[in-house]
């Protein structure tokens, strides 16, 4: 790539840099790489075009700043040459006489102001010549430099296929140095970076967008300006060349394909497509004028890169009004001068592409986003790549990472807010059981001790309940009082029993169980009333678990009277076993009144109970938990109690482990 071969054309600033894959996207050689989610630039791969530094947003892609060199050459002694591109009209649109800007330029100090219009009127007649050769091989042009770069690293089998003519710049530059003397300096100014690159004729090139820098830092503006003209010599109607088709109209040719054996194609998209075509033979009938991007005019040295036809419209303006005065007599003279210099070059092809890499490394690439079949290839373009097999390509070669899969990493993102959520529903489960352990646990203490404490003076209540009883006469009415005070005090036996229950850690014997018919047997030792269906539904491919049995079916006809207790009017219990994971789950639910919320996280709670005085002691919920926990299992409930959010109703879901051992 010229004089900057060895550098950094173009390159990211990391810290602008946000992970939108839109310069993957517009680069047409994919010479963007993402490491860990930055897009740098790989300048062995660039072509110059920068396409990555005008859709950028956030500048995080930006090019060489040549202007340092370019003020010592201003400062020192040498004579110093703008050559301006034609395409400055568009640029300058603001400066309405030409002259003044020509007279800017003279202010920052160059000795001579030369168009490179002039450059493009020789390059055009060599190319009309070799137009009208209809022996000579059809050509690629060579005036863009990103297109030159193309062929060279990405298609070398058609390096003889570029035209050996050299751009309107070069030209230019080999022009005013047989007029000016060789020891003169050259600086380009233009709206294209590939040209900082292009040739080591020219010994510097910045962009307008440089040049309106170099403007403000010298503090040089419309103002105070002295109108000049261009140094000869002045350009013809080549001017024009900077549009897209300008050159073409520059030598009175037409691109009807009818007419003309000449495509002309412009843009990232279009001019690759017309070099594929023209390498497979599709289009070899015809020769090739291509611009990397839409018209010079659109380049990425410019400081907008909108209003295409306003631009066009300023370089047609600027090119009619400079033919109305033009002094074609002067402008023969000149081109007599030099229509016998050289204005061939050379190409050397310099492959870069990567090889190819095996079908079974894309495939495990494809698989591992997601891409299993061809029904899974989007290929929706937000890795910035056109194809799926594109982006798994890249990947296999570095220049790209998996997460630029939009689709899977969305994907991705969803399974692990899911896996997020489960974790933190088990962690809320592990925390709220861990609360209910603990206060099982001091309850279970207190519970002990009072439970040791009443057995005692209880037994000695019943036990001279019934002595009196039995001394007493039976029509004597202390009769009824003593009865009284034993059937109390067998409520209250029947309450330390409880106790004890809840806060002794009882060993549980395992015996293998049918779990269909255990729950069956469950059904048929409580009251079921006749206003209620029971629904026993099992999915059970293996029925036998180990379970202690006699605890066990305290679990379930605990649940279930409370489920019927529960459904006063009538309703449907349901019980369904299922399996899980090695597990067995039960799931008891009613369609009762349900629990209210605030009641929610109190149910384990010893001695808590929404029955009447004398209906419940509140130890058989906490009772049940305790047996579950001694199974190595879980409980949870669902429950709703507001006829407003939905139908009310409880569901208990108990899972336990089917072996003993896990």
């Amino acid at each position: 790539m010229g004089n900057l071969i060895n550098n950094e054309l173009v390159y990211t600033v990391k810290d602008r840099c946000r992970v939108c894959y839109t310069c993957v996207r517009e680069c047409p050689v994919k010479a963007i790489k993402i490491v860990n989610g930055q897009a740098e630039v790989i300048s062995t791969r660039c072509i110059g075009c920068g396409n990555c530094t005008k859709v950028c947003s956030q500048k995080a892609k930006t090019f060489i700043d040549t202007t340092a060199p370019v003020y010592d050459y201003l400062k020192g002694e040498n004579i110093t040459v703008a050559c301006v591109a034609p395409s400055f009209p568009a640029e300058f649109s603001e400066i309405e006489d030409y002259k003044v800007f020509i007279g800017m330029l003279r202010k920052l100090g160059f000795t001579y102001v030369v168009e490179v219009g002039f450059g493009a009127d020789v390059v055009a007649k060599e190319y009309k010549k070799t137009l009208e050769d209809k022996d000579a091989a059809k050509f690629i042009s060579s005036d863009c430099p990103a297109i030159a770069y193309y062929v060279r690293h990405y298609h070398p089998e058609l390096i003889n296929s570029l035209a050996p003519i050299v751009s309107p710049m070069v030209a230019m530059v080999r022009i005013v140095k047989k007029k000016y003397g060789e020891n003169i300096k050259t600086v380009f100014i233009g709206p294209c970076i590939a040209k900082k690159a292009e040739s080591t004729e020219v010994d510097q090139v910045i962009t307008f967008m440089e040049l309106r820098k170099m403007f403000i830092e010298s503090q040089i503006s419309q103002e105070n300006i002295i109108p000049t003209d261009f140094d000869p010599p002045i350009a013809g109607k080549a001017a024009i060349f900077p549009v897209t088709r300008g050159k073409l109209h520059s030598i009175n040719k037409s691109d009807d394909i009818c007419d003309e054996n000449i495509i002309v194609a412009s843009g990232r998209i279009h001019f690759r497509e017309a070099i594929k075509e023209f390498e497979e033979g599709l289009n070899k009938s015809q020769h090739l004028e291509l611009l990397c991007c839409e018209g010079c005019i659109m380049g990425p040295g410019m400081t907008s890169n909108s209003k295409l036809f306003t631009k066009t419209t300023n370089i047609r303006d600027y090119v009619r009004t400079k033919l109305q005065n033009f002094d074609t007599a002067e402008w023969r003279k000149e081109y007599e001068l030099v229509k016998d210099m050289d204005f061939t070059q050379t190409f050397i092809p310099a492959d870069r592409r990567i090889p190819m890499p095996s079908a079974e490394k894309i495939k495990k690439v494809l698989e591992s986003i997601g891409k299993f079949t061809l029904q899974d290839h989007l290929n929706c373009g937000a890795c910035g790549y056109d194809t799926c097999d594109e982006h798994a390509i890249a990947i296999v070669e570095g220049l790209a990472e998996t997460e630029m899969c939009l689709p899977f990493t969305i994907e991705k993102l969803h399974n692990s807010v899911k896996d997020l959520n489960l974790s933190n529903e088990k962690l809320a489960s592990a925390q709220q059981s861990l609360k209910q352990t603990e206060k099982l646990a001091t309850m279970g203490q207190l519970s002990a001790g009072i439970a040791h404490e009443l057995n005692n003076p209880l037994g000695i209540i019943t036990m001279y309940s019934n002595i009196l009883k039995d001394e007493a006469p039976e029509d004597s009415p202390i009769n009824k009082d003593l009865d009284l005070i034993v059937e109390q005090a067998e409520r209250c036996k029947k309450i330390v029993g409880g106790l004890l229950n809840f806060a002794r850690k009882n060993q549980v014997d395992l015996v293998e169980t049918d779990i269909f018919k255990f729950t069956q047997h469950s059904l048929e030792s409580i009251i079921v009333p006749d206003n209620v269906k029971i629904e026993l539904k099992s999915t059970l491919t293996n029925p036998f678990a180990f379970i202690d049995n006699d605890q066990w079916m305290q679990v379930l006809t605990n649940i279930e009277k409370n489920a019927i207790e529960a459904m006063p009017n009538g309703g449907v219990l349901k019980i369904e076993l299922n399996q899980s994971n090695g597990d067995v789950e039960f799931c008891i639910g009613d369609n009762g009144c349900g629990i209210s919320n605030e009641d929610m996280d109190k149910i384990f709670t010893p001695f808590f109970t929404t029955k009447p005085i004398g209906k419940g002691t509140g130890l058989g919920l906490p009772l049940i938990y305790g047996i579950v926990k001694m199974h190595n299992g879980q409980i949870n409930v669902d429950s709703n109690a507001d006829l407003a959010i939905g139908p009310t109703g409880t569901t208990f879901k108990i899972k336990i482990p089917r072996n003993k051992n896990q």
